[in-house]
């Protein structure tokens, strides 16, 4: 008689393949639980994204409110705000405005305000920022942040996801942090934004946005927190290595992004207005609505280089 034979079982040893406990820190081992006085924060997941409630955006914001909602970021890292149905873009500007000034992306349409873009996508205009990125990768400053407002939604769809980067890292092995800690690599707009462009037009813009290079691992410039920064659409090679070493390793280190306890999920519905640092997380607006039609303002915050 012949004896049964078991086959083997695979061994886990892709880059994704990692069952049970993951390190999932809301803020850097050893900082202070933030206390908030004038925000009712709801959290989504335990580390990443909350709606903050009893707040009109429309209406001057105090010192001390700001205070607690740039802490409230900090530690969020994405913070969503519903029923904001006064919110115009003069308030999205007075908002953004506790991070930063406004800065432009030369690649989107602007709306009928400076330093707004709108983005209107319908049965014309695909949504095509179905992809995990982060703003302004590809400048020499990225952009610290962003405001973005629901002006039209579709019934359903369209909702809008960020990813821990700070999670990402933390959950690599040993063996590749080690690895990643002194790179750098290349950040650049061609193969993205490029890509429907003539090449008269990619050399008009190529003059003033030339390739970018960043570390793998940045340090967020107000928490010190160690982040991976690296994304598909605009991140093109790791800097000293061959393109084959280059590519396996970037193919590696973007699909983190990827990985569901990172992120958290936002569905979109008229006045709702989200407010994300930009440096710690990425993102991805799921193109699933079309051909309804999804009108949304969005306002980046200039940020500076990173280290």
């Amino acid at each position: 008689m012949d004896s049964v034979v078991t086959p083997p079982v695979p061994a886990l040893d892709k880059p994704l393949m990692h069952y049970g406990k993951r390190t999932l820190e809301r803020i850097a081992p050893g900082t202070s639980q933030p206390d908030y006085r004038l925000l009712d924060v709801s959290p989504l997941t335990p580390h990443i994204g909350a709606e903050i409630e009893g707040v009109d955006l429309s209406l001057p914001i105090s010192e001390e409110l700001a205070d607690e909602i740039r802490q409230a970021l900090l530690e969020w890292k994405v913070l969503f705000f519903r029923d904001q149905h006064d919110f115009d873009p003069q308030s999205q500007l007075a908002l953004a405005g506790l991070w930063g000034e406004p800065e432009p992306n030369p690649f989107f349409p602007k709306g009928d305000t400076v330093g707004v873009s709108r983005l209107a996508k319908d049965a014309m205009a695909i949504g095509t920022e179905n992809i995990w990125h982060s703003d302004h990768s590809f400048m020499a400053a990225p952009a610290l942040g962003s405001v973005l407002r629901a002006v039209e939604v579709p019934s359903a769809g369209g909702d809008t996801m960020w990813a821990d980067m700070a999670a990402a890292y933390d959950n690599l092995t040993e063996t590749m942090k080690d690895r990643i800690e002194n790179l750098t690599a290349e950040h650049d707009w061609v193969p993205s934004w490029g890509a429907l462009m003539t090449e008269s037009q990619i050399a008009a813009h190529r003059a003033n946005l030339p390739a970018v290079e960043h570390p793998v691992v940045v340090r967020h410039p107000r928490t010190g927190r160690k982040l991976l920064y690296v994304n598909e659409p605009f991140t093109t090679r790791i800097v000293g290595l061959t393109d084959p070493e280059s590519r396996e390793l970037l193919n590696e280190l973007v699909l983190q992004a990827r990985i569901p306890e990172y992120q958290v999920r936002f569905r979109w519905q008229p006045g709702s207005v989200a407010i994300w640092d930009n440096i710690a997380t990425q993102h991805y607006a799921i193109s699933d609505y079309f051909p309804q039609r999804r009108v949304m303002e969005r306002i980046a915050i200039a940020g500076a280089p990173l280290s």
